[in-house]
């Protein structure tokens, strides 16, 4: 973003008490005094701890154009603000609603394709794939990071350029409404829904619910707009009459494995497949990706068949966009894992671990489990899995679920860590699995204790749970 400042207090409906040079402009917005630059403009946010105000003269020392306050400061800050050219716009409201006001009036000067992208599982990697396609053909600003909230998603806006072809907005949500609210100021060209699964499920009660409230998203679609969803979506159909496709004149693009289909799907503009898909021994998947009558064989660097879905949505997307098929297979070869997403370590030790632990719901667990049961080891399968959060009174059962699942697809160790998890260590001794290769524990600690202990060269070990579980340092630990 390159925007004029008087134009900001305008957008802000706030009122200039420094104006600054006449004509003078800002970039993005930052509200980490640590990421000030020069020319920036700088929010000011109140926070429990932290008050953003008391870092002003640091930040227009260090080259801020432009900062925005929410209470009244100094004479000594607005008196340095007009030595050092900065302007100061204070507004009436919050600063995260200042945020807002910035992206709703700068969405109005971007030219490129704004795409949505929002589900139950799956978001964060299908906005990375999306956003790797993309770059291969044309300028792109996507999410960082999964900065899916309430400021993360302004600020993607805010990143982007008058002239960028392609903005790709992560979208979380919570509850009804929020995804609406998110949309208001996106105003999305295209909407994605990865899958409706039962993440949230706690606060929404109902998986009907969870798909009513990620319907949000392809309901604030223009007329013409686009939708992109799974074949293996039950509730594809509702979703697009919800949307009121028909009076919008909605696309739809469906995406997914041909064999997943289900039996009842809404009539689609596109349909972008895969057949012949296949796991080698490290669960990384090959499949032949089918699109607009031609076909391409495509192998992923990504453990794992839900991310064939997931590398389907993107190649939709590209595709929609005018990218040729050859030149979208080639930007998904080159796709990589990241950080906490079934990243895959081979160990020096021979051990093999698939970092899996950023988050977790029961759908997600699944995928990941079945991807790990795949993988072909010399030694045994040793899955560390922590308790999923969110669930509310579906917790117990949920866990339940997956215990059943660990037994069913002959994982060899069981490490469960927390509260919820001893449910999930329950059913997997209920569903045949041996006690003595069962293990719960109370924290991480005790987790990378008990699986160092554990391991031998030759095994692989999952790790998986839900974020607030911390089992990114049993990852840690066992790669050290």
């Amino acid at each position: 973003m390159k925007l004029n400042i008087a134009l900001m207090a305008q957008y802000c409906a706030g009122e200039l008490v420094v104006s600054g040079p006449e004509g003078a402009q800002a970039s993005s917005p930052v509200w980490d005094s640590r990421e000030v630059s020069e020319g920036c403009t700088f929010v000011a946010l109140v926070g429990e701890r932290v008050d953003g105000h008391d870092f002003l003269p640091q930040v227009i020392e260090a080259g801020a154009a432009c900062v925005i306050i929410s209470h009244e400061v100094p004479d000594s800050v607005l008196q340095l603000a007009r030595e050092k050219g900065c302007a100061v716009l204070w507004v009436s409201g919050s600063g995260e609603q200042a945020i807002t006001d910035l992206a709703r009036g700068w969405r109005k000067h971007l030219s490129g394709t704004v795409v949505a992208v929002t589900g139950s599982s799956g978001k964060t990697t299908t906005k990375n794939l999306i956003a790797t396609v993309l770059s291969a053909g044309m300028s792109t600003v996507a999410t960082l990071a999964n900065q899916n909230n309430e400021l993360g998603v302004p600020r993607t806006l805010l990143r982007a350029e008058g002239d960028t072809r392609a903005v790709v907005v992560e979208m979380g949500m919570r509850g009804l409404g929020q995804l609406e609210e998110l949309c208001r100021f996106v105003a999305p060209d295209m909407g994605v829904i990865t899958n409706v699964g039962e993440s949230h499920i706690e606060l929404l009660g109902s998986r009907e619910n969870i798909a009513r409230a990620k319907c949000e998203v392809l309901q604030s679609l223009p007329v013409g707009g686009r939708a992109f969803l799974n074949v293996n979506n039950p509730y594809a159909l509702q979703l697009m009459e919800w949307a009121d496709a028909r009076e919008k004149d909605l696309e739809l693009t469906l995406f997914g494995r041909k064999d997943a289909a289900c039996e009842h799907l809404p009539e689609a503009d596109e349909m972008v497949l895969a057949t012949e898909v296949s796991l080698d021994e490290q669960g990384m998947p090959s499949f032949v990706l089918n699109a607009g009558g031609e076909t391409r064989t495509c192998t992923l660097a990504m453990a794992g068949l839900h991310n064939v879905d997931n590398a389907l949505c993107a190649a939709a997307v590209g595709l929609s966009l005018g990218m040729g098929i050859d030149e979208v297979v080639s930007a998904l070869t080159s796709a990589e894992s990241v950080a906490g997403r079934q990243q895959v370590h081979r160990l020096a030790s021979g051990v093999t671990v698939v970092d899996d632990a950023y988050n977790a719901n029961p759908d997600s667990m699944t995928a990941s489990l079945t991807t790990f049961a795949a993988m072909q080891a010399a030694g045994r399968h040793v899955a560390v899995l922590g308790d999923m959060g969110e669930l509310g009174s579906f917790a117990r059962e949920g866990h339940e679920r997956i215990g059943s699942l660990v037994a069913s697809l002959g994982v060899d160790a069981l490490v469960c860590v927390g509260d919820l998890s001893k449910h999930l260590a329950s059913a997997a001794l209920a569903s045949g699995m041996a006690a003595d290769a069962i293990t719960s524990v109370s924290d991480w600690s005790e987790a990378l204790a008990v699986t160092k202990d554990m391991i031998r060269p030759g095994d692989v070990v999952l790790v998986k749970a839900s974020h607030s579980m911390a089992l990114d340092n049993v990852v840690k630990g066992l790669i050290s």
